[in-house]
């Protein structure tokens, strides 16, 4: 079934309360600059956030060396309430990259990553007529409550473990520490995907990318996960990780916040 969806900008208040609700990770980026609501018969059914990652202009120049951060946007966050079939999100991002088109002319390329530590191969930018890139290793910490905490966020843990071990610092915890704590260290795989919004973006990606992008996707049987809390390192199944219990990621204060508006704020 093919969905009309209309498209309004929400604010930064109502993208969040909606993305905790039905996103599997509610930790929102914060370079975002566009939180796009998709609606059908006035009823929000999707957001997806456009803006950068962390490291905005390194992303970039990483896959091409000639531009900078003005010539993209990446994909945030994308989800969808419950009730809606599979290929909605293929739809959405279809009239994601219509609004680019019309909206952000100047725009080169839609960008996006798909979390395969979290079993995320990206199926969805698959339908959607997306490039692969690359599948690159990446590390987390899965935290005593299944949690998932990025090394960027783990500061304070980092300075109770140079307490525990007697170190002035650190940049990584230690195997003793994370045991004393039940914390696991888990290796698993990020998949780069992009698509050009404009003829010459395309021409672009094809002879100036450090990348070759194809359509050779990637798969479920190409995931991988490994804790790294054991030396040397062992394979193991998917982790479970969860988010209904938050209290390690920086942000987890001002999500709960932030839920507490009921949905029908958007309608």
């Amino acid at each position: 079934m093919k969905y009309n969806y209309e498209i309004k900008e929400l604010t930064k208040q109502q993208a969040v309360a909606f993305v905790e609700k039905y996103h599997y990770s509610p930790i929102m980026p914060t370079l975002t600059k566009h939180y796009l609501g998709f609606y059908l018969d006035s009823v929000l059914k999707g957001v997806l956030t456009l803006g950068w990652g962390t490291q905005p202009k390194q992303t970039i120049r990483k896959l091409f060396p000639n531009l900078d951060t003005k010539d993209y946007y990446e994909i945030g966050k994308m989800c969808m309430t419950e009730d809606m079939p599979k290929n909605s999100e293929s739809q959405m991002l279809s009239k994601t990259i219509s609004w680019m088109k019309t909206n952000l002319p100047e725009k080169l390329f839609l960008y996006t990553m798909a979390d395969g530590i979290m079993g995320k191969c990206g199926y969805v930018y698959q339908a959607s007529n997306f490039y692969f890139g690359e599948g690159y290793k990446t590390s987390v910490y899965m935290m005593d409550n299944g949690e998932k905490l990025h090394p960027r966020g783990s500061k304070e843990m980092l300075k109770e473990n140079c307490i525990f071990s007697k170190r002035d610092r650190l940049f990584w915890m230690t195997r003793d520490f994370m045991k004393h704590k039940n914390i696991k260290h888990i290796e698993g795989l990020m998949f780069r995907y992009i698509y050009p919004l404009t003829k010459r973006a395309k021409r672009i990606m094809l002879n100036e990318s450090t990348l070759n992008w194809d359509k050779n996707y990637p798969k479920d049987n190409d995931l991988k996960w490994f804790d790294k809390t054991e030396n040397p390192k062992i394979e193991i199944s998917k982790p479970a990780f969860t988010y209904e219990d938050m209290k390690y990621n920086p942000q987890s204060k001002k999500i709960s916040k932030i839920s507490e508006f009921p949905l029908d704020i958007f309608n």
